[in-house]
């Protein structure tokens, strides 16, 4: 609604879930006419949990998030189910522990929507965008560890260069790197701004004209960096597959390649049959634990994209655990 300030706008009209009848298409079969749980691990704004409580009128809903922010908007628009609602304040590799305070021993669907929320990106405030001044901040969870300012005024050259490389493929990484320790040296980074400016001047026109915003790929670094971003998701993935009764389904929607990679071979080494290769029969209790669901990475339709184009760079990956043979 224009003209309406971000902090009095439903939360509904702040968030467009995205691929939400994909992911419920391919979680329904877990959740439909039974006492089902869903694990939002990345609940947001609560789209997708909204739509899947509204369809299932028996499911349970656990929805953790590490932003309090978020939390406290999607409880808001949730408040008609309230009653099937459990929201936990957690990083989403504690799903067991995030169950175990629901009160509910397994799993019977989960999603990760990972990357960073429209919730994070819209609000001033929290410096995730580029294209907007503020505090170089970038915490999902404002309450605690360092920010942006932090890395970018303590960490050394080569440790800067290293996560830009890393984590935001920034093939200019090295001279950002010792800009960033130069310009720190008179006085210290505090407001995005001046860290777009720092990179307008280091990254070169020719490749500002083919590779988009010369900003993009060092604020996502940062924010991965910041927020520890794919350590928990190594961590998150193993135990959110662990958390899952039999014939529970997985959906995972990854926003850059570095997130995809790690949800490829999670997936991937789970679906492995657990047998000696040099073995002619499979072993009984030996076959693979889950079954992929779709084949290799999907993405948003061109229609979706042009409705919520924060759908574009999307790539869905889906499991279902096997069900276990009496």
């Amino acid at each position: 609604m224009p003209g309406t300030p971000d902090d009095e706008r439903a939360p509904g009209d702040r968030h467009t879930p995205v691929m939400l009848d994909r992911v419920a298409e391919l979680l329904d079969p877990a959740l439909r006419d039974r006492d089902a749980v869903y694990v939002d691990a990345t609940l947001g704004m609560g789209g997708h949990a909204a739509a899947l409580l509204a369809a299932h009128p028996r499911l349970t809903v656990v929805g953790m998030d590490r932003d309090p922010q978020a939390l406290e908007l999607a409880g808001r628009r949730l408040t008609a189910y309230a009653d099937r609602l459990h929201r936990v304040h957690t990083v989403y590799d504690d799903v067991a522990g995030a169950l175990e305070q629901a009160g509910v021993p397994a799993a019977d669907g989960i999603l990760f929507d990972l990357g960073v929320s429209s919730l994070q990106l819209d609000e001033d405030a929290r410096g995730f965008s580029y294209s907007r001044d503020a505090d170089l901040d970038m915490r999902m969870d404002p309450t605690t560890g360092p920010t942006a300012a932090d890395v970018l005024n303590s960490y050394t050259a080569p440790e800067l260069r290293r996560i830009l490389r890393e984590y935001g493929e920034e093939r200019f990484a090295g001279p950002i790197a010792n800009a960033i320790v130069r310009t720190r040296d008179k006085r210290p980074f505090t407001r995005s701004g001046e860290l777009v400016e720092l990179l307008y001047g280091v990254v070169p026109a020719a490749s500002r004209r083919t590779g988009g915003h010369p900003a993009k790929r060092t604020f996502q670094a940062l924010r991965i960096e910041v927020n520890r971003e794919l350590d928990v998701l190594r961590d998150a993935l193993p135990a959110a597959l662990d958390a899952l009764a039999p014939g529970g389904r997985i959906v995972v929607l990854s926003y850059h390649s570095l997130e995809d990679r790690i949800t490829k071979r999670v997936l991937t080494d789970r679906v492995r049959s657990r047998t000696p290769v040099d073995l002619p029969v499979e072993l009984p209790g030996h076959g693979p634990e889950f079954r992929l669901l779709v084949r290799g990475a999907e993405q948003a339709s061109e229609e979706e994209i042009a409705r919520n184009p924060r759908a574009a760079p999307v790539r869905l990956r889906a499991a279902q655990r096997v069900e276990e043979v009496p």
